[in-house]
């Protein structure tokens, strides 16, 4: 996978992990002398995240249940980074939400993010589009 224009779209953990899992198993030199560092200390980072477990499928099936609940792309980025585990962690990650969310949506969101926590599709391969770039998510 080559990033043609990087500001064209933001990326999730997991799509830079892939990005850079590629970039490592790819033959082509980018040269620069600290790219291998750099990489490989990403890489290490990113496996002890939530990424490591997530699948393309499953962070596309996350977002479009977080169209219900109009969200914006960066509080639904957050939440694919850092699953919340707690409604304290969904009032820190959403901004009023108190105020645009009832007990009910904050526990729904609660079950769609362990979902995504625990991926159900084994096997799946990384994405190289987000359903943020396709259009599946709200301002």
């Amino acid at each position: 996978m080559e990033i043609v224009n990087p500001n064209a779209a933001i990326l999730s953990n997991f799509e830079v992990m892939a990005a850079l899992k590629d970039m490592k198993n790819s033959k082509k030199k980018y040269g620069l002398r600290n790219l291998a560092t750099i990489t490989y200390e990403t890489v290490q980072y990113l496996e002890d995240t939530a990424c490591k477990e997530q699948t393309s499928a499953g962070i596309v099936e996350f977002l479009l249940a977080m169209k219900q609940f109009n969200l914006t792309k960066n509080e639904c980025l957050m939440m694919v980074n850092d699953p919340p585990t707690s409604p304290l962690h969904i009032q820190l990650m959403i901004e009023d939400s108190d105020e645009r969310l009832t007990e009910e949506q904050v526990s729904r969101i609660l079950e769609y993010a362990a979902k995504l926590r625990t991926p159900t599709v084994v096997g799946a391969t990384p994405a190289t589009t987000t359903a943020m770039e396709t259009g599946h998510m709200a301002n």
